[in-house]
């Protein structure tokens, strides 16, 4: 597998190949669910390191975007985004995503991702987390509706919080020693601190992760803001109402920052979630010839029948008789 992936690599260094190849590939996924799920991984993490990783993402992001069978773009989506957390191959792209607030190559590939990161509320989360903006997180974390909190979703969370205790978040559990800077971040997690059934091994795992937060922490704050002599000043700070993305202040109130903006971002995200909630409902739709009617309102139903004069004669086979139909 891997030679074949290394001959298609080299023919799709054209542009026109490399959109074919791409195109083919989620196809073959689509269709082969074993196959994403078993090398899916692999295969990937392989292009990625032939053909440029930023390039093969905005690729698969494209493509994912319009994607008709919501079904299998959620999928699709989720399993990129735990290789784009989790790959060494893959390193790269993270550190950029990192600079989403403060680059422009970082901000343009936050937006071209998040677009079929919609298919997904965790991986939307997760990449608000590598972008750290963690302020839309917190946003998108209060959005959700009942139904978005399902037990596919609650699976989901609970890899995520398993992966903020890896290395690849190592920044961002040490930007918790920082409450007054980082406030969003602390309110993005106790968020999904709150959406976790108590008993979950995910709730308590986050839950001992925030405690082992420094209370001196918040002291500092709180001391550093109250001498100034404007007593609301920690109030604004404590409500984020003055923090941006980046933890600088500014009266945009996050909607919009170096170029991202947010609002549209939430719009987006909430759009593509309301098409996934209709076209559940859909999917759980009783149809009414598969519901079957009661013994009584069958009988009701039935048109009365001239009853046997002999026993011996099965009830069940004198009621298969009719025109067009089988004789048993």
């Amino acid at each position: 597998m891997i030679f074949i992936l290394d001959v298609h690599a080299c023919i799709a260094k054209d542009p026109q190949h490399f959109h074919q190849l791409v195109v083919f590939l989620v196809h073959n996924f689509q269709i082969d669910n074993s196959l994403l799920e078993k090398r899916g991984a692999l295969i990937i993490r392989r292009l990625c390191v032939l053909l440029n990783a930023e390039r093969v993402y905005r690729e698969l992001s494209t493509i994912l975007e319009g994607e008709t069978d919501l079904d299998f773009a959620s999928i699709m989506v989720q399993a990129l985004n735990l290789i784009l957390l989790t790959s060494s191959e893959l390193s790269e792209i993270r550190d950029l995503l990192k600079q989403s607030l403060v680059n422009p190559a970082g901000k343009d590939l936050y937006i071209a991702l998040y677009a079929s990161w919609c298919h997904s509320p965790m991986a939307i989360i997760s990449l608000c987390f590598i972008a750290q903006s963690y302020q839309h997180a917190s946003i998108v974390i209060q959005s959700l509706l009942e139904e978005d909190i399902n037990p596919k979703f609650l699976v989901q969370l609970d890899k995520l919080i398993r992966l903020l205790e890896t290395p690849i978040f190592a920044y961002l559990r040490l930007q918790l020693l920082e409450p007054g800077r980082y406030i969003w971040l602390f309110k993005a997690l106790y968020g999904i601190l709150m959406l976790l059934p108590q008993q979950s091994a995910a709730f308590k795992i986050l839950k001992t992760r925030l405690k082992v937060v420094p209370s001196c922490s918040f002291n500092d704050v709180q001391s550093k803001r109250m001498p100034s002599g404007d007593p609301d000043q920690f109030q604004n700070m404590s409500d984020g109402s003055q923090i941006t993305e980046d933890s600088h202040f500014s009266k945009d109130r996050g909607s919009s920052h170096n170029g991202i903006n947010f609002a549209a971002r939430l719009q987006e995200f909430q759009q593509m979630q309301h098409l996934h909630r209709l076209h559940f409902k859909a999917q759980t739709k009783p149809h009414n010839k598969s519901i079957p009617l009661p013994k009584e309102a069958q009988r009701e139903e039935e048109p009365s029948r001239p009853q046997s004069t002999d026993l011996n004669v099965p009830l069940a086979r004198s009621s298969k008789r009719g025109p067009g139909m089988l004789q048993l």
